[in-house]
């Protein structure tokens, strides 16, 4: 699980200006997405003011610190300078004053800058944070992008996942994720996959061995991450179980208390699961659109039924 995420990475991500240069920041950290505009703090109310949060000011707050006389300000300042705080972003190009800046360096609290718009900024770095910080396990399976529905493969070692994969591809989808999956929870019922930096694009192929996908068939065949929509669970077909036959009732699979569509899908010889996967992803499309082809067998053949009888 993701739990911080450096002040450096941000200020590089986001472009920002760091206004308090002689401040050490290699150690400073963000520990969680959300963020605040401390209005109210300037005030002097400092009740449950979580000063572990970025702090975003705007045009209302930076009117308002205007406003303050000196000695209120040297009050203020001190108050909410005084905690751990990653650090102050002044958004629209505007400059703390030299008093700011000044109880800013003595409390080791950086000042950051940017010419974004206050609202924009606040939602590209919720967006990012979100997904940065976002709780985070490791899955042993294949993230490919089918359709635009992302379709996570996994079952035992040697099932095949990899070589559905690469068929996935030739026919136009695109791979996420070969072998290990990172699944982060970005909000309460979305999951997003991404592939460790250093199995990027890359494939294994048993008996052919590391094969570099975005080299061989071009940029267009790999994504960076993608949702999970999609489970399919491969495994080697037995004569004594039953599998469903017919899809009236779904089944799922669940990832960090988040539960997501799954297809248990045997393999034996002969069965092309790159096809299944496919036909898996345009079926759940459609369910997504109101349409249920078991659900139009059993009413066609109720409708069958009823006529008989008549």
């Amino acid at each position: 699980m993701a739990s911080s995420i450096s002040l450096q990475r941000l200020i590089d991500k986001m472009k920002l200006t760091n206004l308090t240069e002689d401040i050490d920041i290699t150690k400073k950290k963000i520990t969680q997405p959300d963020i605040n505009r401390p209005a109210i703090q300037m005030t002097g109310y400092f009740e449950h003011y979580d000063s572990t949060r970025l702090q975003i000011v705007g045009f209302v707050e930076y009117s308002y610190m205007q406003s303050l006389t000196e000695e209120r300000q040297r009050e203020i300042y001190s108050q909410i300078l005084n905690h751990p705080t990653p650090a102050f972003v002044f958004c629209r190009d505007l400059q703390p004053d030299p008093l700011f800046k000044e109880m800013a360096e003595k409390y080791q609290v950086p000042l950051l800058m940017t010419s974004k718009a206050t609202s924009t900024f606040m939602a590209e770095v919720i967006r990012w944070l979100n997904s940065k910080l976002a709780p985070m396990v490791t899955v042993h399976g294949v993230l490919v992008d089918v359709y635009g529905e992302g379709v996570l493969i996994t079952g035992e070692s040697g099932i095949g996942k990899s070589e559905a994969a690469l068929e996935l591809i030739k026919r136009g989808h695109r791979l996420v994720s070969d072998d290990v999956v990172e699944l982060r929870k970005v909000s309460e019922n979305t999951l997003i996959g991404t592939a460790p930096a250093v199995t990027k694009h890359f494939i294994e192929i048993r008996g052919i061995g590391i094969v570099d996908v975005k080299t061989l068939f071009g940029v267009q065949s790999v994504k960076e991450d993608q949702e999970i929509n999609l489970v399919i669970k491969l495994s080697e077909w037995s004569k004594d179980k039953e599998y469903d036959r017919v899809g009236m009732e779904e089944e799922y699979t669940e990832y960090l208390g988040t539960k997501v569509v799954c297809h248990n899908i045997p393999i034996r010889p002969g069965r092309n699961t790159a096809l299944i996967c496919e036909s898996a992803a345009i079926n759940y499309r459609q369910k997504k659109m109101g349409y249920y082809a078991a659900q139009e067998l059993y009413k066609r053949m109720q409708a069958s039924l009823e006529t008989k009888e008549e």
